[in-house]
């Protein structure tokens, strides 16, 4: 039984996300879905660590270009043809609108849902994301 006194902190700190170029993929994640770039350094021979963050959010994609055919086949399909990340916004249609501005493929119209204002989208690379505010 745990004590009272003792609380477990947790939260997810980034999540790897394969791309075929990094610089590329930062262009994208930064110009277009407006994240920020808030790592980028050297750590070898064609390898970076390179972070992107939305706004406000406590999670990072980890940026990985492929080196093999392994985690080639891995880009655009990391969640097998099933949405892959949640992207929560406090303005819908705001970035609903500055997305598709900026060529986003949005793969349905908007919906109300009870839990919100949703829309499913394919990123760059062809992952599938749901861009929502929730109600």
């Amino acid at each position: 039984m745990w004590a009272n006194t003792y609380f477990m902190t947790q939260h997810l700190s980034a999540i790897t996300f394969f791309v075929d170029d990094y610089d590329s993929a930062i262009a994208y994640f930064t110009s277009v879905l407006n994240f920020t770039l808030t790592e980028d350094k050297v750590t070898g021979e064609d390898a970076r660590f390179v972070l992107v963050t939305p706004s406000n959010s406590p999670a990072s994609l980890l940026l990985t270009q492929a080196k093999n055919q392994v985690e080639s086949a891995l880009i655009g399909n990391q969640a097998a043809d099933k949405v892959f990340l949640i992207l929560k916004t406090n303005d819908f249609w705001r970035d609903f609108n500055d997305m598709r501005n900026k060529g986003v493929l949005f793969l349905e119209t908007p919906r109300e849902e009870v839990y919100g204002t949703v829309a499913i989208f394919k990123d760059k690379f062809g992952n599938k994301w749901d861009l929502i505010q929730t109600a």
